[in-house]
Protein backbone atom coordinates (compact mmCIF):
# COMPACT_ATOMS: atom_id res chain seq x y z
CA UNK A 1 0.00 0.00 0.00
CA UNK A 2 1.48 3.36 -0.69
CA UNK A 3 0.54 7.04 0.30
CA UNK A 4 -0.82 9.06 -2.60
CA UNK A 5 1.48 6.80 -4.81
CA UNK A 6 4.69 7.49 -3.35
CA UNK A 7 5.40 6.69 0.35
CA UNK A 8 4.44 3.18 1.58
CA UNK A 9 2.06 2.96 5.12
CA UNK A 10 4.47 2.03 7.76
CA UNK A 11 2.78 -1.46 9.56
CA UNK A 12 2.74 -1.37 13.29
CA UNK A 13 1.96 -5.54 14.36
CA UNK A 14 1.81 -5.86 18.06
CA UNK A 15 2.23 -9.88 18.89
CA UNK A 16 1.76 -9.33 22.37
CA UNK A 17 1.27 -7.18 25.01
CA UNK A 18 -2.76 -5.96 24.48
CA UNK A 19 -5.71 -6.96 26.44
CA UNK A 20 -2.96 -8.32 29.04
CA UNK A 21 -0.32 -7.46 31.40
CA UNK A 22 3.11 -9.01 30.24
CA UNK A 23 5.01 -10.70 26.59
CA UNK A 24 5.59 -7.59 24.92
CA UNK A 25 6.09 -7.79 21.82
CA UNK A 26 5.61 -5.51 18.58
CA UNK A 27 6.68 -5.58 14.67
CA UNK A 28 7.22 -2.47 12.84
CA UNK A 29 7.05 -3.15 8.71
CA UNK A 30 7.43 -1.35 5.76
CA UNK A 31 8.29 -2.64 2.37
CA UNK A 32 9.99 -5.35 3.17
CA UNK A 33 12.00 -4.66 6.05
CA UNK A 34 10.87 -5.52 9.40
CA UNK A 35 11.84 -4.28 13.16
CA UNK A 36 11.13 -5.28 16.30
CA UNK A 37 10.33 -3.95 19.34
CA UNK A 38 10.84 -6.40 22.33
CA UNK A 39 10.18 -9.82 23.07
CA UNK A 40 8.75 -10.19 26.48
CA UNK A 41 6.57 -13.19 28.26
CA UNK A 42 4.05 -13.58 30.70
CA UNK A 43 3.39 -16.25 33.57
CA UNK A 44 1.31 -19.09 33.15
CA UNK A 45 -2.70 -18.55 34.74
CA UNK A 46 -3.95 -21.07 36.93
CA UNK A 47 -5.73 -23.67 34.40
CA UNK A 48 -2.48 -23.65 32.65
CA UNK A 49 -0.85 -26.90 34.36
CA UNK A 50 2.68 -27.83 34.28
CA UNK A 51 2.79 -24.26 31.93
CA UNK A 52 6.34 -22.47 32.86
CA UNK A 53 6.01 -19.30 30.59
CA UNK A 54 3.47 -18.46 28.10
CA UNK A 55 5.15 -16.95 25.01
CA UNK A 56 2.94 -15.03 21.91
CA UNK A 57 2.48 -16.66 18.59
CA UNK A 58 5.29 -16.11 16.56
CA UNK A 59 3.59 -17.75 12.81
CA UNK A 60 4.13 -14.49 11.07
CA UNK A 61 7.67 -13.55 12.15
CA UNK A 62 8.38 -17.45 11.57
CA UNK A 63 7.03 -17.14 8.07
CA UNK A 64 8.45 -13.61 7.34
CA UNK A 65 11.99 -13.96 9.30
CA UNK A 66 13.96 -13.20 5.77
CA UNK A 67 12.72 -9.32 6.25
CA UNK A 68 13.68 -9.08 9.93
CA UNK A 69 16.48 -6.37 9.82
CA UNK A 70 17.40 -6.39 14.05
CA UNK A 71 15.53 -5.68 17.13
CA UNK A 72 14.90 -2.94 19.09
CA UNK A 73 15.09 -3.25 23.46
CA UNK A 74 13.59 -0.92 25.61
CA UNK A 75 14.95 -2.35 28.91
CA UNK A 76 15.59 -5.54 31.25
CA UNK A 77 12.04 -6.46 32.59
CA UNK A 78 10.96 -10.54 31.85
CA UNK A 79 7.98 -9.39 30.13
CA UNK A 80 9.98 -7.47 27.35
CA UNK A 81 13.33 -9.72 26.87
CA UNK A 82 12.27 -13.27 28.18
CA UNK A 83 10.79 -14.83 25.29
CA UNK A 84 13.95 -13.76 23.16
CA UNK A 85 15.89 -16.94 23.48
CA UNK A 86 12.85 -19.22 22.69
CA UNK A 87 12.41 -16.87 19.38
CA UNK A 88 15.70 -17.35 18.12
CA UNK A 89 15.11 -20.97 17.93
CA UNK A 90 13.08 -20.46 15.53
CA UNK A 91 14.55 -17.79 13.90
CA UNK A 92 17.54 -15.42 13.56
CA UNK A 93 17.86 -11.74 14.05
CA UNK A 94 20.41 -10.23 12.92
CA UNK A 95 20.90 -7.65 15.64
CA UNK A 96 20.29 -7.10 18.83
CA UNK A 97 20.14 -3.46 20.22
CA UNK A 98 19.20 -1.90 23.63
CA UNK A 99 20.93 -0.61 27.14
CA UNK A 100 23.93 -1.82 28.88
CA UNK A 101 22.01 -4.11 31.98
CA UNK A 102 19.64 -5.12 29.85
CA UNK A 103 22.20 -6.67 27.65
CA UNK A 104 23.94 -7.98 29.86
CA UNK A 105 21.21 -10.00 31.42
CA UNK A 106 20.30 -11.21 27.84
CA UNK A 107 23.55 -12.46 26.63
CA UNK A 108 23.32 -15.04 29.69
CA UNK A 109 20.37 -15.81 28.96
CA UNK A 110 21.37 -16.50 25.25
CA UNK A 111 24.37 -18.09 26.17
CA UNK A 112 22.28 -20.59 28.64
CA UNK A 113 19.79 -21.61 26.07
CA UNK A 114 22.45 -21.92 23.42
CA UNK A 115 21.46 -19.52 20.45
CA UNK A 116 23.96 -16.70 21.21
CA UNK A 117 25.33 -17.23 17.80
CA UNK A 118 21.97 -16.58 16.46
CA UNK A 119 22.04 -13.22 17.17
CA UNK A 120 24.92 -9.94 18.01
CA UNK A 121 24.20 -7.58 20.73
CA UNK A 122 25.09 -4.15 20.53
CA UNK A 123 25.24 -1.85 23.91
CA UNK A 124 23.77 1.68 23.57
CA UNK A 125 24.08 4.53 25.16
CA UNK A 126 20.98 7.57 25.71
CA UNK A 127 20.75 9.94 22.62
CA UNK A 128 22.32 6.75 20.27
CA UNK A 129 20.92 7.05 16.94
CA UNK A 130 21.37 3.28 15.01
CA UNK A 131 20.40 2.65 11.99
CA UNK A 132 18.61 -0.83 11.53
CA UNK A 133 17.71 -1.77 7.72
CA UNK A 134 17.44 0.94 4.99
CA UNK A 135 14.11 2.18 6.27
CA UNK A 136 14.70 2.22 10.12
CA UNK A 137 16.51 4.53 12.42
CA UNK A 138 16.12 4.42 15.89
CA UNK A 139 17.03 6.98 18.82
CA UNK A 140 17.08 5.59 22.38
CA UNK A 141 15.61 8.25 24.99
CA UNK A 142 15.99 7.64 28.92
CA UNK A 143 12.77 7.57 30.63
CA UNK A 144 12.73 5.90 34.06
CA UNK A 145 11.31 3.24 35.04
CA UNK A 146 11.74 0.35 38.17
CA UNK A 147 14.81 -1.10 36.35
CA UNK A 148 17.87 1.06 35.61
CA UNK A 149 18.93 1.55 32.21
CA UNK A 150 15.73 2.11 30.71
CA UNK A 151 14.85 3.66 27.33
CA UNK A 152 12.31 5.26 25.12
CA UNK A 153 12.65 5.00 21.30
CA UNK A 154 12.17 7.39 18.86
CA UNK A 155 12.09 5.26 15.44
CA UNK A 156 12.33 7.45 12.37
CA UNK A 157 10.55 5.80 9.35
CA UNK A 158 9.79 6.89 5.83
CA UNK A 159 6.26 8.34 6.96
CA UNK A 160 7.75 10.22 9.80
CA UNK A 161 8.93 10.25 13.57
CA UNK A 162 7.23 7.32 16.09
CA UNK A 163 7.64 7.43 19.41
CA UNK A 164 7.45 4.02 22.03
CA UNK A 165 7.51 5.02 24.96
CA UNK A 166 7.95 1.12 26.52
CA UNK A 167 7.27 1.21 30.28
CA UNK A 168 7.90 4.54 31.60
CA UNK A 169 6.59 7.00 34.91
CA UNK A 170 8.12 10.65 35.25
CA UNK A 171 10.35 10.12 38.13
CA UNK A 172 11.95 13.50 39.20
CA UNK A 173 13.76 12.18 41.82
CA UNK A 174 15.71 8.88 40.27
CA UNK A 175 17.48 6.66 42.88
CA UNK A 176 20.45 6.44 40.04
CA UNK A 177 20.28 10.22 39.40
CA UNK A 178 19.34 9.49 35.80
CA UNK A 179 17.04 11.35 34.79
CA UNK A 180 13.70 11.38 32.36
CA UNK A 181 15.29 12.98 28.92
CA UNK A 182 11.92 15.36 28.53
CA UNK A 183 14.19 17.99 26.53
CA UNK A 184 14.85 15.28 23.89
CA UNK A 185 10.72 14.63 24.10
CA UNK A 186 9.95 18.38 23.65
CA UNK A 187 12.48 18.49 20.68
CA UNK A 188 10.54 15.64 19.22
CA UNK A 189 7.10 17.28 19.69
CA UNK A 190 8.15 20.87 18.34
CA UNK A 191 9.87 18.71 15.17
CA UNK A 192 6.90 16.53 14.58
CA UNK A 193 5.77 13.33 16.07
CA UNK A 194 3.58 11.50 13.74
CA UNK A 195 2.61 8.74 16.02
CA UNK A 196 2.55 8.11 19.80
CA UNK A 197 2.69 4.37 20.85
CA UNK A 198 2.17 4.87 24.44
CA UNK A 199 2.13 2.74 27.85
CA UNK A 200 -1.41 2.05 29.12
CA UNK A 201 -0.64 0.34 32.44
CA UNK A 202 -1.41 2.69 34.93
CA UNK A 203 -4.34 4.92 32.93
CA UNK A 204 -7.35 4.18 35.60
CA UNK A 205 -5.22 5.70 38.23
CA UNK A 206 -5.48 9.93 38.52
CA UNK A 207 -2.17 11.68 39.76
CA UNK A 208 1.46 11.18 38.92
CA UNK A 209 3.18 7.91 40.08
CA UNK A 210 5.02 8.34 42.76
CA UNK A 211 8.93 8.78 42.74
CA UNK A 212 11.15 5.28 44.08
CA UNK A 213 12.85 7.36 46.81
CA UNK A 214 9.14 7.66 48.29
CA UNK A 215 9.53 4.02 49.28
CA UNK A 216 12.80 5.07 51.12
CA UNK A 217 11.91 6.61 54.87
CA UNK A 218 9.17 3.86 55.32
CA UNK A 219 11.59 0.84 54.42
CA UNK A 220 14.12 3.16 56.67
CA UNK A 221 11.37 2.84 59.22
CA UNK A 222 10.48 -0.49 59.27
CA UNK A 223 14.08 -1.84 59.31
CA UNK A 224 14.73 0.40 61.70
CA UNK A 225 12.23 -1.16 64.03
CA UNK A 226 12.84 -4.50 63.22
CA UNK A 227 13.90 -6.51 66.76
CA UNK A 228 15.37 -9.18 64.71
CA UNK A 229 16.16 -10.50 60.84
CA UNK A 230 14.93 -8.55 58.19
CA UNK A 231 13.69 -10.79 55.37
CA UNK A 232 12.66 -8.70 52.94
CA UNK A 233 11.36 -9.65 48.75
CA UNK A 234 11.16 -7.46 45.69
CA UNK A 235 11.22 -8.06 42.04
CA UNK A 236 14.61 -9.39 41.23
CA UNK A 237 15.00 -6.27 38.25
CA UNK A 238 14.06 -3.90 40.83
CA UNK A 239 17.12 -2.01 40.79
CA UNK A 240 16.13 0.93 42.16
CA UNK A 241 14.76 -1.14 45.16
CA UNK A 242 17.38 -3.25 45.72
CA UNK A 243 20.04 -0.17 45.70
CA UNK A 244 17.57 1.34 48.66
CA UNK A 245 17.41 -1.77 50.87
CA UNK A 246 21.17 -2.08 50.60
CA UNK A 247 22.02 1.33 51.88
CA UNK A 248 19.68 1.05 54.16
CA UNK A 249 21.35 -2.11 55.37
CA UNK A 250 25.10 -0.14 55.37
CA UNK A 251 22.68 2.39 57.48
CA UNK A 252 21.21 0.00 60.43
CA UNK A 253 24.60 -2.11 60.23
CA UNK A 254 23.32 -5.35 58.86
CA UNK A 255 25.03 -7.58 56.57
CA UNK A 256 23.07 -9.00 54.04
CA UNK A 257 22.17 -12.34 52.07
CA UNK A 258 20.87 -13.09 48.69
CA UNK A 259 18.45 -15.73 48.13
CA UNK A 260 17.44 -16.96 44.35
CA UNK A 261 19.57 -17.02 41.36
CA UNK A 262 17.43 -14.66 39.43
CA UNK A 263 18.49 -11.96 41.93
CA UNK A 264 22.33 -12.59 42.41
CA UNK A 265 22.14 -12.33 38.44
CA UNK A 266 20.74 -9.07 38.31
CA UNK A 267 22.89 -7.79 41.60
CA UNK A 268 26.12 -9.28 39.81
CA UNK A 269 24.82 -7.38 36.53
CA UNK A 270 24.32 -4.05 38.27
CA UNK A 271 26.69 -3.75 40.55
CA UNK A 272 29.58 -4.40 37.30
CA UNK A 273 27.72 -1.29 35.78
CA UNK A 274 27.54 0.64 38.29
CA UNK A 275 23.99 1.00 38.83
CA UNK A 276 24.52 -0.74 42.38
CA UNK A 277 26.99 0.94 44.44
CA UNK A 278 28.20 -1.04 47.52
CA UNK A 279 31.20 -2.02 49.25
CA UNK A 280 32.12 -6.15 48.97
CA UNK A 281 32.23 -7.11 52.93
CA UNK A 282 28.49 -5.82 52.86
CA UNK A 283 27.17 -9.41 51.12
CA UNK A 284 27.69 -12.69 53.55
CA UNK A 285 26.94 -16.26 52.59
CA UNK A 286 24.45 -17.77 54.24
CA UNK A 287 26.20 -19.91 56.77
CA UNK A 288 28.06 -17.15 57.87
CA UNK A 289 24.89 -14.96 59.07
CA UNK A 290 23.82 -18.18 61.12
CA UNK A 291 26.82 -16.68 63.77
CA UNK A 292 26.05 -13.41 63.72
CA UNK A 293 22.94 -11.61 65.89
CA UNK A 294 19.82 -11.73 63.96
CA UNK A 295 19.56 -8.07 64.43
CA UNK A 296 22.34 -7.36 62.50
CA UNK A 297 21.04 -9.80 59.02
CA UNK A 298 19.07 -8.62 56.23
CA UNK A 299 18.01 -11.45 53.77
CA UNK A 300 17.36 -9.95 50.51
CA UNK A 301 15.41 -12.67 48.18
CA UNK A 302 12.94 -13.78 45.51
CA UNK A 303 9.59 -14.73 45.53
CA UNK A 304 7.80 -11.40 46.04
CA UNK A 305 4.94 -12.92 43.59
CA UNK A 306 4.35 -16.31 45.57
CA UNK A 307 6.42 -17.92 42.60
CA UNK A 308 6.02 -22.51 43.69
CA UNK A 309 9.71 -22.47 43.18
CA UNK A 310 10.78 -19.17 44.20
CA UNK A 311 12.93 -19.17 47.59
CA UNK A 312 10.60 -16.92 49.51
CA UNK A 313 7.65 -19.70 49.00
CA UNK A 314 10.27 -22.93 50.10
CA UNK A 315 10.71 -20.56 53.24
CA UNK A 316 7.09 -19.84 53.76
CA UNK A 317 6.76 -23.80 53.18
CA UNK A 318 9.27 -24.87 55.71
CA UNK A 319 11.40 -26.28 52.81
CA UNK A 320 14.12 -24.50 52.63
CA UNK A 321 17.30 -25.96 53.62
CA UNK A 322 19.31 -23.32 55.26
CA UNK A 323 16.73 -20.17 55.79
CA UNK A 324 14.01 -21.15 58.52
CA UNK A 325 11.36 -18.64 60.39
CA UNK A 326 12.27 -17.54 63.77
CA UNK A 327 10.01 -15.65 66.17
CA UNK A 328 10.65 -12.15 65.73
CA UNK A 329 11.72 -12.38 62.03
CA UNK A 330 9.88 -9.19 60.05
CA UNK A 331 9.54 -10.19 56.78
CA UNK A 332 9.01 -7.30 53.92
CA UNK A 333 6.85 -7.94 50.80
CA UNK A 334 8.05 -4.85 48.37
CA UNK A 335 6.20 -5.49 45.75
CA UNK A 336 2.49 -5.29 44.91
CA UNK A 337 0.45 -8.78 43.76
CA UNK A 338 0.67 -8.69 39.71
CA UNK A 339 -3.04 -9.78 38.38
CA UNK A 340 -3.49 -13.15 38.36
CA UNK A 341 -0.92 -14.05 41.63
CA UNK A 342 -2.67 -12.22 44.42
CA UNK A 343 -3.95 -15.78 45.94
CA UNK A 344 -0.40 -16.95 45.86
CA UNK A 345 0.61 -14.15 47.54
CA UNK A 346 -1.10 -14.03 50.13
CA UNK A 347 -0.95 -17.92 51.02
CA UNK A 348 2.38 -17.35 51.10
CA UNK A 349 1.78 -14.56 53.50
CA UNK A 350 -0.21 -16.57 56.17
CA UNK A 351 2.05 -19.16 55.82
CA UNK A 352 4.89 -16.69 57.45
CA UNK A 353 2.97 -15.55 59.86
CA UNK A 354 1.50 -18.92 61.09
CA UNK A 355 5.01 -19.64 61.95
CA UNK A 356 5.82 -16.76 63.38
CA UNK A 357 7.18 -13.98 61.54
CA UNK A 358 5.77 -10.10 61.17
CA UNK A 359 4.61 -9.57 57.79
CA UNK A 360 4.73 -6.23 56.38
CA UNK A 361 2.85 -5.63 53.19
CA UNK A 362 -0.03 -4.21 51.64
CA UNK A 363 -0.39 -0.66 49.53
CA UNK A 364 -1.17 1.07 52.49
CA UNK A 365 2.46 0.69 53.60
CA UNK A 366 4.25 2.54 51.49
CA UNK A 367 7.02 0.38 50.74
CA UNK A 368 6.34 -0.54 46.77
CA UNK A 369 5.53 2.11 43.98
CA UNK A 370 4.71 1.37 40.82
CA UNK A 371 7.26 1.90 37.79
CA UNK A 372 4.37 2.92 35.14
CA UNK A 373 3.09 6.14 34.33
CA UNK A 374 -0.55 7.12 35.95
CA UNK A 375 -2.72 9.77 33.74
CA UNK A 376 -0.57 12.86 34.88
CA UNK A 377 2.71 10.92 33.72
CA UNK A 378 0.37 9.87 30.12
CA UNK A 379 -1.39 13.54 29.96
CA UNK A 380 2.81 15.13 29.71
CA UNK A 381 4.33 12.47 28.16
CA UNK A 382 1.58 13.38 25.38
CA UNK A 383 1.75 17.53 25.97
CA UNK A 384 5.43 17.25 25.38
CA UNK A 385 5.37 14.82 22.22
CA UNK A 386 2.51 16.39 20.76
CA UNK A 387 1.81 13.60 18.09
CA UNK A 388 -0.79 13.49 15.28
CA UNK A 389 -2.07 10.14 15.81
CA UNK A 390 -1.99 8.11 18.84
CA UNK A 391 -1.54 4.00 20.08
CA UNK A 392 -2.28 2.78 23.45
CA UNK A 393 -0.50 -0.49 24.47
CA UNK A 394 0.68 -2.61 26.94
CA UNK A 395 -2.28 -2.99 29.15
CA UNK A 396 -5.63 -4.97 29.38
CA UNK A 397 -8.63 -3.55 27.18
CA UNK A 398 -9.71 -1.00 30.07
CA UNK A 399 -6.44 0.40 30.49
CA UNK A 400 -6.40 0.91 26.37
CA UNK A 401 -9.55 2.91 26.61
CA UNK A 402 -8.98 4.82 29.39
CA UNK A 403 -5.82 6.10 28.03
CA UNK A 404 -7.38 6.87 24.33
CA UNK A 405 -10.45 8.74 26.61
CA UNK A 406 -6.99 10.70 28.18
CA UNK A 407 -5.70 11.48 24.72
CA UNK A 408 -8.59 13.11 23.11
CA UNK A 409 -8.87 15.37 26.52
CA UNK A 410 -5.77 16.41 25.39
CA UNK A 411 -7.08 17.41 21.66
CA UNK A 412 -6.27 14.43 19.81
CA UNK A 413 -9.50 13.51 17.90
CA UNK A 414 -11.00 9.79 18.15
CA UNK A 415 -10.99 9.25 14.67
CA UNK A 416 -6.48 9.76 15.00
CA UNK A 417 -6.09 6.62 17.42
CA UNK A 418 -7.24 2.83 17.13
CA UNK A 419 -8.18 1.03 19.82
CA UNK A 420 -6.31 -2.59 18.73
CA UNK A 421 -6.21 -6.63 20.37
CA UNK A 422 -2.91 -8.50 19.18
CA UNK A 423 -2.45 -9.73 15.69
CA UNK A 424 -3.95 -6.62 14.07
CA UNK A 425 -2.59 -4.27 11.48
CA UNK A 426 -1.91 -1.29 12.08
CA UNK A 427 -1.74 0.76 8.99
CA UNK A 428 0.21 4.07 9.32
CA UNK A 429 0.39 7.13 7.05
CA UNK A 430 0.98 10.86 6.76
CA UNK A 431 -2.68 11.49 6.30
CA UNK A 432 -4.21 8.37 8.96
CA UNK A 433 -4.22 5.42 11.06
CA UNK A 434 -6.62 2.24 10.56
CA UNK A 435 -6.24 -1.28 11.03
CA UNK A 436 -5.94 -3.04 7.95
CA UNK A 437 -5.87 -6.82 8.51
CA UNK A 438 -4.73 -8.96 11.10
CA UNK A 439 -1.90 -11.83 11.38
CA UNK A 440 -1.73 -14.90 13.71
CA UNK A 441 -2.25 -14.44 16.85
CA UNK A 442 -2.37 -16.15 20.24
CA UNK A 443 -0.71 -18.07 22.78
CA UNK A 444 2.99 -20.27 22.98
CA UNK A 445 2.97 -22.45 25.91
CA UNK A 446 6.29 -23.60 27.16
CA UNK A 447 7.19 -26.33 29.98
CA UNK A 448 9.98 -27.87 30.89
CA UNK A 449 10.29 -30.30 27.41
CA UNK A 450 9.53 -27.58 25.36
CA UNK A 451 5.81 -26.36 23.62
CA UNK A 452 3.14 -27.23 24.51
CA UNK A 453 0.31 -27.83 21.95
CA UNK A 454 -3.82 -26.94 22.68
CA UNK A 455 -4.70 -30.51 22.83
CA UNK A 456 -2.07 -31.24 25.18
CA UNK A 457 -2.95 -28.79 27.76
CA UNK A 458 -6.95 -29.96 27.11
CA UNK A 459 -5.91 -33.71 28.56
CA UNK A 460 -4.01 -31.92 31.59
CA UNK A 461 -6.39 -30.06 32.66
CA UNK A 462 -9.40 -32.96 32.06
CA UNK A 463 -7.09 -34.76 34.05
CA UNK A 464 -6.82 -31.90 36.96
CA UNK A 465 -10.74 -31.72 36.68
CA UNK A 466 -12.34 -35.14 36.16
CA UNK A 467 -9.38 -37.77 36.68
CA UNK A 468 -8.35 -40.55 33.78
CA UNK A 469 -10.27 -43.75 32.76
CA UNK A 470 -8.14 -46.40 31.42
CA UNK A 471 -9.27 -49.49 29.49
CA UNK A 472 -7.21 -52.01 28.48
CA UNK A 473 -8.81 -54.93 25.99
CA UNK A 474 -7.88 -57.54 23.72
CA UNK A 475 -9.67 -58.68 20.95
CA UNK A 476 -9.19 -61.86 18.59
CA UNK A 477 -9.19 -61.08 14.49
CA UNK A 478 -12.87 -62.87 14.63
CA UNK A 479 -13.90 -59.63 16.82
CA UNK A 480 -14.33 -61.25 19.85
CA UNK A 481 -13.26 -60.31 23.55
CA UNK A 482 -10.16 -62.80 24.61
CA UNK A 483 -10.22 -61.78 28.09
CA UNK A 484 -12.48 -59.56 30.29
CA UNK A 485 -11.11 -55.85 30.05
CA UNK A 486 -9.38 -54.16 32.78
CA UNK A 487 -10.09 -50.74 34.16
CA UNK A 488 -8.47 -48.74 36.52
CA UNK A 489 -9.78 -45.42 37.31
CA UNK A 490 -7.65 -42.20 38.75
CA UNK A 491 -9.14 -39.35 40.19
CA UNK A 492 -12.38 -40.21 39.21
CA UNK A 493 -14.72 -39.82 42.29
CA UNK A 494 -17.99 -42.59 41.54
CA UNK A 495 -20.39 -43.87 42.92
CA UNK A 496 -20.75 -46.40 40.88
CA UNK A 497 -19.07 -50.03 41.90
CA UNK A 498 -15.66 -51.08 40.16
CA UNK A 499 -16.75 -54.64 39.35
CA UNK A 500 -20.35 -52.62 37.95
CA UNK A 501 -18.55 -50.69 36.14
CA UNK A 502 -15.99 -53.60 35.02
CA UNK A 503 -19.28 -55.20 33.66
CA UNK A 504 -20.52 -51.73 31.93
CA UNK A 505 -17.32 -51.31 30.17
CA UNK A 506 -17.10 -54.94 28.80
CA UNK A 507 -20.55 -54.96 27.53
CA UNK A 508 -20.01 -51.83 25.94
CA UNK A 509 -16.81 -52.97 23.70
CA UNK A 510 -19.08 -56.48 23.15
CA UNK A 511 -21.96 -54.36 21.66
CA UNK A 512 -19.30 -52.71 19.45
CA UNK A 513 -17.60 -55.80 18.55
CA UNK A 514 -21.14 -57.22 17.59
CA UNK A 515 -22.95 -54.53 15.84
CA UNK A 516 -19.90 -52.62 14.34
CA UNK A 517 -17.21 -55.78 13.01
CA UNK A 518 -17.96 -55.92 9.88
CA UNK A 519 -17.56 -52.16 9.20
CA UNK A 520 -14.15 -52.71 10.27
CA UNK A 521 -13.31 -56.11 8.90
CA UNK A 522 -13.15 -56.82 5.42
CA UNK A 523 -11.84 -59.59 2.75
CA UNK A 524 -10.36 -59.29 -0.31
CA UNK A 525 -8.66 -61.34 -3.09
CA UNK A 526 -11.95 -64.38 -3.16
CA UNK A 527 -11.49 -64.08 0.41
CA UNK A 528 -8.08 -65.53 0.78
CA UNK A 529 -7.02 -62.27 2.63
CA UNK A 530 -8.56 -60.07 5.71
CA UNK A 531 -8.02 -56.45 6.19
CA UNK A 532 -9.14 -54.88 10.14
CA UNK A 533 -8.99 -51.44 10.62
CA UNK A 534 -7.60 -51.72 13.93
CA UNK A 535 -7.54 -47.83 14.43
CA UNK A 536 -11.43 -46.95 13.34
CA UNK A 537 -12.39 -49.42 16.14
CA UNK A 538 -10.45 -48.39 18.79
CA UNK A 539 -11.53 -44.63 17.63
CA UNK A 540 -15.63 -46.08 18.18
CA UNK A 541 -14.92 -48.13 21.06
CA UNK A 542 -13.44 -45.24 22.07
CA UNK A 543 -15.78 -43.04 21.87
CA UNK A 544 -18.68 -45.59 23.13
CA UNK A 545 -16.34 -45.70 26.50
CA UNK A 546 -16.34 -42.02 26.98
CA UNK A 547 -20.34 -41.84 26.76
CA UNK A 548 -20.24 -44.32 29.32
CA UNK A 549 -18.20 -42.96 31.55
CA UNK A 550 -20.04 -39.33 31.26
CA UNK A 551 -23.71 -41.18 32.22
CA UNK A 552 -22.17 -43.03 34.77
CA UNK A 553 -19.77 -41.46 36.64
CA UNK A 554 -21.45 -38.18 35.78
CA UNK A 555 -18.06 -36.28 35.19
CA UNK A 556 -16.23 -35.70 31.96
CA UNK A 557 -12.89 -38.34 32.66
CA UNK A 558 -9.92 -38.49 30.28
CA UNK A 559 -10.24 -41.92 28.15
CA UNK A 560 -7.54 -43.70 27.81
CA UNK A 561 -8.49 -47.03 25.92
CA UNK A 562 -6.11 -49.47 24.87
CA UNK A 563 -6.30 -52.00 22.33
CA UNK A 564 -4.69 -55.52 21.82
CA UNK A 565 -4.71 -57.73 19.47
CA UNK A 566 -3.18 -61.69 18.95
CA UNK A 567 -0.05 -62.04 17.70
CA UNK A 568 -1.00 -64.29 14.64
CA UNK A 569 -4.07 -63.50 11.55
CA UNK A 570 -6.17 -65.68 10.20
CA UNK A 571 -4.99 -65.55 6.89
CA UNK A 572 -0.82 -65.26 6.13
CA UNK A 573 -0.96 -62.81 3.63
CA UNK A 574 -2.98 -59.77 5.82
CA UNK A 575 -2.16 -56.60 4.12
CA UNK A 576 -2.87 -54.77 7.02
CA UNK A 577 -3.01 -55.45 11.09
CA UNK A 578 -2.37 -52.50 13.33
CA UNK A 579 -2.10 -53.50 16.76
CA UNK A 580 -2.37 -49.93 18.36
CA UNK A 581 -1.70 -49.37 22.11
CA UNK A 582 -2.41 -45.20 22.11
CA UNK A 583 -4.84 -43.03 23.54
CA UNK A 584 -7.35 -40.46 22.45
CA UNK A 585 -8.91 -37.83 25.00
CA UNK A 586 -12.56 -37.36 25.74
Amino acid sequence: MTNNGSKPALKIIPLGGLHEIGKNTCAFEIDDEIVLLDAGLAFPTDGMHGINIVLPDMTYLRENSHKIKGMIVTHGHEDHIGGIPYHLKQFDIPVIYGPRLAMALLEGKLIEAGVANRTQLKRVLPRDVVRIGNSFFAEFIRNTHSIADSFTVALYTPVGVVIHTGDFKIDHTPIDGEFYDLQKLAEHGEKGVLCLISDSTNSEIPGFTPSERSVYPNLDRIIAQAPGRVLLTTFASSVHRINIVLQLAQKHNRVVSILGRSMLNVIAHARNLGYIKCPDNLFQPLHAIHQLPNEKVLILTTGSQGEPLAAMTHIANGEHRQIKIRKGDTVIFSANPIPGNTIAVVNTIDKLMMLGADVIYGREKGIHVSGHGCQEDQKLMIGLTRPKFFLPVHGEHRMLVKHAQTAQSMGIPPENMVIIDNGDVVELSEDGIRVSGKVPSGLQLVDNAGVVHDNVLKERQQLAEDGVVTVAAAVSWEGELIAKPEVHLRGVVTAVERELLQSLVQRAIEATLRDRWTSFAQSFDDSSQLEVDWVGLRTQIESELQRLCRRELQCRPLVIFLLQTTDEAPVKAARRRTRPTAKVAS
